[in-house]
């Protein structure tokens, strides 16, 4: 497996996978920019600054993991609720640019499906979570949207890395990429983040009450 379960590095996706996330992640992206230069107010600039650099803080922090892994913690899902899923979205693809440029936390060339998984879906799945759950209880909401963010970025990296053996080998079926297949990937990428998913959802209700007894942001 790799060392990181959720930042793909380099060499590990086929070009059949990351060509084609850049040109979706290219096309998110600008639209994301338009979206908040429209609606993000000035104000919460500063807060959001702080979040984001907290969510880098809590990316870098890896938990040791049987077998050569490690994890961690994300702040996906507080990013989402906070300031809705473009402004997240944007903020976690910095993030993951920023590890992977001067860390080597993640990859260049695999940066567009980290930024989907994490930044995109997982930020979209925290951010609903939150909304279907927040008239019910405030409280299950913000830990769902933890908890619900890092376990679908999981589940998309669990996925594409065990997808690579099948879409990139040679003649005899040697994998040209990452060698497990979904048998492998998902228990080992979905366990573990199924139980650090609840520290993940603690750290959602606290900072956010630390923070603001509102959300801040325009929606998805």
């Amino acid at each position: 497996m790799t060392e990181e379960l959720l930042h793909i590095p380099d060499g590990f996706i086929t070009p059949k996978v990351f060509i084609p996330a850049y040109v979706v992640s290219v096309g998110l992206w600008a639209y994301g920019l338009r979206r908040v230069r429209r609606d993000l107010d000035e104000e919460a600039i500063p807060r959001l600054a702080v979040i984001t650099a907290l969510s880098f803080v809590f990316m870098m922090i890896l938990i040791p993991m049987p077998g050569g892994t490690s994890m961690h913690v994300a702040g996906i899902g507080l990013l989402a609720v906070l300031f809705g899923v473009w402004v997240s979205f944007l903020a976690i693809s910095v993030v993951l640019l920023i590890q992977a440029m001067l860390f080597g936390a993640g990859g260049v060339t695999s940066l567009p499906v980290n930024a989907l998984a994490m930044g995109f879906a997982g930020s979209a799945a925290g951010y609903f979570a939150f909304v279907l759950l927040k008239a019910k209880n405030e409280r299950a909401a913000l830990f769902a949207a933890g908890w619900v963010s890092l376990n679908t970025s999981a589940f998309l990296a669990a996925v594409t890395l065990g997808l690579q053996p099948f879409l990139a080998h040679t003649e005899d079926g040697m994998p040209l990429f990452f060698p497990f297949d979904l048998s492998v990937t998902i228990p080992a990428v979905m366990l573990p983040h199924a139980v650090i998913g609840i520290g993940e959802g603690i750290l959602t209700i606290l900072v956010y009450r630390l923070m603001t007894g509102s959300p801040n942001g325009r929606g998805s």
